[in-house]
């Protein structure tokens, strides 16, 4: 694999909407256009220093010199909910990219300036700024490298650009086609979900193809759906499980881009089509692995290990970031539990290992965790 950008709408839907909507399709063609022009930056970023990088000093490249090897960022075993300052905060800076494609763009906000009066400047602010605090405040970690690396992020990219996502060094925006999608900054959970893959790019650095690929979109499902549950205040009961509900205009018939809780049900519209994912082993989607294909269908597949997730949180009850989170961030952030290229089964493994280390004294979590992957036809431990 030489490598893709990941984006939070994947291509089929936007080639869906290329077909469809003849006024749409330049600004579908150029979004799934500049994808492919910029593949294998992002997945380069993420394998040239194995365990990550830590960035220069008011920057965001890496701080080693060529041919030096870069600190190794990865726990080496549990992480604290205490190792970050309670006076910390993050890095962040906002750029306006115009209409135009040139990154970083035009710095329009900066760490601790007050807002601009542009809504989407203020939404990418403060979804940058509830990642960061949930990586803080209920792990430990100290930015998406562990060493406060700067949160950079660009709004107004292109024209009618449909699409969000993070580029290895900085998080991207458009304001969407306005038929199907509005701005992208609009929706929490898909801030948070493209800025996790910055996490997983310093952490266990998921190939992204196959099922690694799909454990990536998963991951990033997964702490996009904590950070916006954790900002609203709500338990695992009470929250709707939904990725990118704000993104969807009236015009689609559907609810989200995904549902956690139940996969395959997230829209059924006759321009979108149906949601794809499944929601257990035995309706798995065997696709090549390339990018007409999804990679081999990441943003498909990973249907089963969310809703793994799902019935791990449900089960557990209370507040999903704590004990369900936890035993997620730490199989993504411990050195070794997981290989880049691990299927379902091993990060399922993976996850029960962490659930006993990190709790040992309440043996239900462990339980519940089995539980939760029988339920999606991987029986583990």
């Amino acid at each position: 694999m030489t490598g893709t950008r990941c984006t939070i709408i994947p291509g089929y839907l936007l080639t869906r909407i290329a077909q469809a909507e003849p006024e749409l399709a330049p600004a579908m063609e150029f979004t799934l256009r500049d994808s492919a022009d910029t593949r294998g930056r992002r997945e380069i970023e993420a394998t040239r220093w194995p365990g990550g990088h830590a960035p220069l000093q008011g920057g965001i490249l890496p701080a080693t010199l060529p041919g030096q090897a870069p600190p190794d960022t990865r726990r080496e075993g549990r992480g604290s909910a205490t190792a970050v300052p309670e006076a910390a905060t993050p890095r962040r800076r906002v750029h306006d990219a115009d209409g135009g494609t040139a990154l970083p763009g035009r710095l329009v906000r900066a760490e601790g300036d007050p807002e601009t009066g542009d809504p989407a400047v203020g939404e990418a602010y403060d979804g940058l700024g509830s990642t960061w605090e949930l990586l803080a405040r209920a792990y430990g970690r100290d930015s998406l490298d562990d060493r406060g690396l700067l949160l950079p992020a660009t709004v107004h990219y292109g024209q009618s650009y449909a699409n969000a996502f993070w580029d290895g060094r900085q998080m991207v925006f458009g304001d969407g086609d306005g038929l199907y999608f509005t701005g992208f900054t609009r929706s929490l959970d898909v801030i948070a979900h493209e800025l996790s893959h910055g996490l997983v790019q310093y952490t266990a650095g998921l190939t992204y193809v196959g099922q690694s690929g799909a454990l990536n979109e998963s991951v990033c499902d997964v702490f996009g759906a904590l950070v916006s549950q954790r900002v609203r205040g709500q338990d695992a009961q009470e929250a709707d499980w939904l990725i990118g509900a704000d993104l969807l205009t009236d015009r689609v018939q559907g609810r989200a881009l995904r549902s956690m809780g139940e996969p395959g049900t997230a829209y059924d519209d006759p321009v979108l089509g149906r949601d794809p994912q499944p929601s257990h082993l035995d309706d798995f989607v065997d696709l090549p692995h390339d990018a007409d294909n999804d990679n081999g269908g990441v943003h498909i597949n990973s249907g089963i290990p969310n809703k793994a997730f799902h019935l791990f949180a449900t089960g557990l009850g209370g507040r999903s970031w704590e004990r369900a989170g936890q035993v997620w961030y730490d199989t993504l952030a411990t050195r070794g539990r997981i290989p880049r290229d691990v299927g379902f089964a091993g990060f399922a493994a993976a996850t029960l290992e962490s659930a006993r280390e990190r709790y040992a004294d309440q043996p239900e979590v462990a339980d519940t965790l089995r539980e939760a992957w029988a339920g999606v036809g991987l029986e583990v431990g």
